[in-house]
């Protein structure tokens, strides 16, 4: 199925091995001097003050954002809200001087429990500030499941939106989970988790890079 920065530590070490695990490489294009993400806003019910947290690769090819509480749920112990969480991300970005860059691949990982009859959703969204390109993706997951899941948004080097040359625009994400008891059995419970069960980074923002003219 388809704001401080982070750096070093276990964080640092847990980033490092997903992306060898990805099998990311550097390209020629990528700026030497490295890339520097700082979170400037944080709001929504699925990622309450300090559980959402930004890491850049130390290769400039990508970078992370991990949540520690985002999980949406329904069932007779969910409150009625819980059935949609959300996360929208406010990042400042500084690109090192003649260089810009574009987000061109996208992979969201969690963990699902849907029962029978039971539908999830995950849908994300991003954009430059003062872009009125958005890219927005949905993917839709049915019970039964109990297994983590991932989804990956790619997107062609010639549909790229790129950040304008010169200047430092915020980026950002938006992020949703959904959970609809549909027609699972009358007493249990389904969940959406935008994390893992065995603690791996769960979004990896792959970046295209190129020099500007």
């Amino acid at each position: 199925m388809s704001g401080v920065l982070l750096a070093g530590g276990a964080a640092a070490a847990l980033f490092a091995s997903a992306f060898s695990a990805q099998g990311v490489s550097s390209t020629p294009d990528v700026p030497p001097e490295k890339i520097q993400i700082s979170v400037n806003t944080v709001n929504g019910s699925g990622c309450p003050k300090g559980t959402a947290a930004v890491a850049v690769a130390g290769d400039n090819t990508a970078f992370t954002v991990t949540y520690s509480d985002y999980l949406a749920q329904v069932g007779p112990s969910s409150n009625p809200t819980d059935i949609r969480k959300n996360c929208q991300l406010n990042l400042g970005v500084h690109v090192p001087q003649g260089f810009t860059y574009a987000i061109a691949q996208v992979d969201y990982r969690g963990y699902g429990s849907l029962q029978k009859g039971a539908k999830g959703t995950e849908k994300a969204s991003y954009y430059f500030q003062g872009s009125s390109d958005t890219a927005s993706r949905t993917h839709e997951f049915s019970g039964p499941y109990n297994d983590n899941w991932q989804t990956t948004d790619s997107t062609e080097y010639s549909a790229l939106v790129w950040a304008p040359c010169g200047q430092d625009r915020n980026f950002n994400i938006n992020t949703e989970l959904r959970v609809s008891a549909g027609t699972s059995a009358t007493g249990t419970t389904s969940f959406m988790a935008m994390d893992s069960t065995d603690g791996g980074a769960n979004t990896i923002y792959h970046l295209a890079w190129k020099e500007c003219p």
